[in-house]
């Protein structure tokens, strides 16, 4: 497979059961993403998931036909190579769980912005986990398997900043979320963070999402 090229962006497939959001959100994206195709049900979104096989598909939890869960399944052969982000008005444990065991990496809320969201997908697409932060509890608790990994002399050899925008981004904050949390610049957070993967020896944000919840520190 030819790797894409340095200016290429990435292509993304809307699934969303109201026409309405569809375009707000692709409006709301604008030129950050290049959105080739849409869908308002299950049976559409795997038809127009297995033709353009997009890098993301940014999919509802609910939709006509069946459940966000039941398209990730049905294309997973289709499709191996893309990803799945939910873009949900709900913020239930049992639909965070629910996509997230079916293999979506991440899951917002509608009440994310446009430039967040922008962001979200093309830290999906580069393999990253992305959750709003008030969901990423959820997750920790359904996935944490066997007991609890204690906080070991790794953890020692960081600040307490370091600890708290650990545990910020351990939780799904962006940097800019976790800046603001802690009354930071963006790019502080973002120092703070190089120095955290490389004290834990770690190499983006996924493993230390995993790290943290293997401690039960998040």
């Amino acid at each position: 497979m030819t790797s894409p090229t340095p200016t290429s962006r990435v292509t993304v497939v809307l699934v969303d059961d109201h026409a309405l959001v569809r375009s707000g959100v692709r409006s709301e994206l604008g030129d950050r993403v290049d959105v080739v195709g849409d869908a308002e049900d299950v049976a559409s979104a795997i038809a127009v998931i297995a033709q353009t096989k997009p890098d993301v598909v940014l999919l509802d939890v609910h939709l006509p036909g069946g459940n966000g869960d039941a398209v990730i399944e049905a294309v997973r052969a289709l499709s191996p190579e893309t990803k799945f982000l939910a873009l949900s008005v709900s913020d239930a444990a049992e639909d965070v769980i629910r996509v997230i065991r079916a293999g979506a990496r991440g899951y917002v809320t509608k009440t994310i912005s446009g430039d967040d969201l922008a962001d979200a997908i093309h830290r999906v697409a580069e393999g990253d986990a992305v959750f709003s932060p008030r969901l990423a509890g959820f997750v920790l608790d359904a996935f944490a398997d066997g007991p609890a990994e204690t906080e070991s002399s790794d953890l020692d050899a960081l600040t307490p900043r370091e600890r708290e925008v650990l545990r910020l981004i351990a939780r799904g904050y962006t940097y800019k979320e976790a800046a603001k949390e802690l009354f930071l610049s963006v790019k502080t957070v973002e120092t703070h963070v190089s120095s955290v993967l490389r004290k834990l020896q770690l190499s983006n944000r996924h493993e230390l999402s995993r790290w943290a919840t293997r401690r039960r520190i998040v």
